[in-house]
């Protein structure tokens, strides 16, 4: 029957050309699992996706690492020795009623072989609305006047921090005028103490804050007035331009400042002492190689007349950040001293900062002095 009907005629109730087959009891079936060659397809789709994306991340890594570790090698200039400008941080014991005079003398003996001429003494923290209660540091005068009297020539500032509110709801709030005007309050109190100076220490504090500019204006003319000194500690520089805005988009913190941010800063004070630690670097070489690139960006833009410090690690802890085998300060003295060699090695106003007395130990004191003292 089907032989003897025309090629070109279809029943009226033939199925669709493109319909699904039908089971034996008529009904359309499910289709069949895909053909392995399907499979193979999507599955080599998938790897090649999955590379491609660890090559987008891992690249840019990768080449940055390496530049690191070339910055690190070479020879540092000849003179690339203190200056006899160098600094270190001081914990809250020693203005708090904890420390004696017998603690006193032995730090004076230690720092007689340095060249460190400014202590940052925790004089803190401030409460968040910028005031600073005077029952936090009842020995404070104590200390100014000892050190003043053993250690002439040395500088007592004032190390006032606190955390911002700008990564939680909990913190100081620099946009408000009157935490602000706080701060400057404070500045005032501690340099009736008699300190020689104002240490800020205010983080996270996110490049291009022009309320924080706004402060170091204000503060600074209350430190002028009293022939005073006014420092900061100063966030990392972006080690590829914009990187801050790149890191708090992915991590929400976005860690360091721009160039432009910090020679902003830098113009504004007497000192600024770069934290250079904390830098996520695993390796020591990696870690030295950073710390020279943070050198060299730091004194494109901090004028002459400004203080530039770079940070030391005199800490030891492990952990995402900090590893303790790769940030020494012997790796941190020689990427500072390649650093300024390469790019102003004859800066008179340089140092570097230790941070921090109380976690320090004989042989983080040991390298300062054989690479960085002589």
């Amino acid at each position: 029957m089907a032989a003897t009907e025309p090629r070109n005629t279809e029943p009226k109730d033939a199925e669709p050309k493109d319909a699904e087959p039908k089971d034996a009891d008529g009904e359309t079936g499910s289709p069949g699992p895909p053909a392995p060659e399907k499979k193979r397809k999507r599955l080599r789709r998938t790897r090649r996706i999955t590379l491609a994306v660890l090559l987008v991340l891992l690249v840019p890594l990768l080449t940055a690492e390496t530049a690191l570790r070339i910055n690190y090698t070479g020879d540092p200039a000849d003179g690339t020795y203190t200056r006899n400008r160098d600094a270190i941080w001081l914990g809250h014991a020693w203005v708090d009623g904890r420390k004696k005079d017998a603690d006193l003398t032995t730090l004076a003996r230690d720092l007689k072989t340095t060249g460190i001429r400014d202590l940052y003494v925790h004089t803190g923290p401030m409460e968040h609305d910028g005031t600073l209660p005077k029952s936090r540091y009842p020995r404070a005068r104590w200390l100014v006047d000892a050190v003043h009297r053993e250690l002439p020539g040395v500088r007592v500032q004032a190390f006032l921090g606190d955390v911002l509110a700008t990564e939680s709801p909990d913190g100081m709030r620099l946009e408000e005028p009157a935490t602000r005007a706080a701060v400057v309050d404070s500045a005032r109190q501690v340099l009736d103490v008699g300190y020689d100076g104002v240490h800020l220490d205010l983080e996270p504090l996110h490049s291009g804050d022009g309320d924080y500019l706004s402060l170091l204006d204000d503060v600074r003319a209350v430190t002028r007035a009293r022939d005073a000194q006014l420092s900061v500690a100063a966030h990392q520089i972006d080690p590829l331009p914009g990187f801050h805005s790149f890191w708090g988009t992915v991590a929400g913190h976005p860690k360091w400042w721009s160039q432009e941010f910090f020679g902003r800063v830098a113009r504004r004070v007497d000192q600024i002492a770069v934290m250079s630690y904390d830098t996520m670097q695993p390796l020591e070489s990696l870690y030295g190689g950073y710390v020279a690139q943070q050198t060299s960006l730091a004194l494109e833009v901090t004028p002459p007349t400004t203080h530039l410090l770079m940070g030391l690690p005199f800490y030891h802890e492990n952990r995402f950040g900090h590893w303790n085998h790769a940030e020494t300060v012997a790796a941190a003295v020689r990427g500072v001293r390649l650093g300024l060699s390469r790019t102003d090695a004859d800066r008179e106003r340089f140092g570097v900062a230790a941070y921090i007395d109380f976690a320090a130990t004989e042989q983080d004191w040991a390298s300062y002095r054989d690479g960085w003292v002589r």
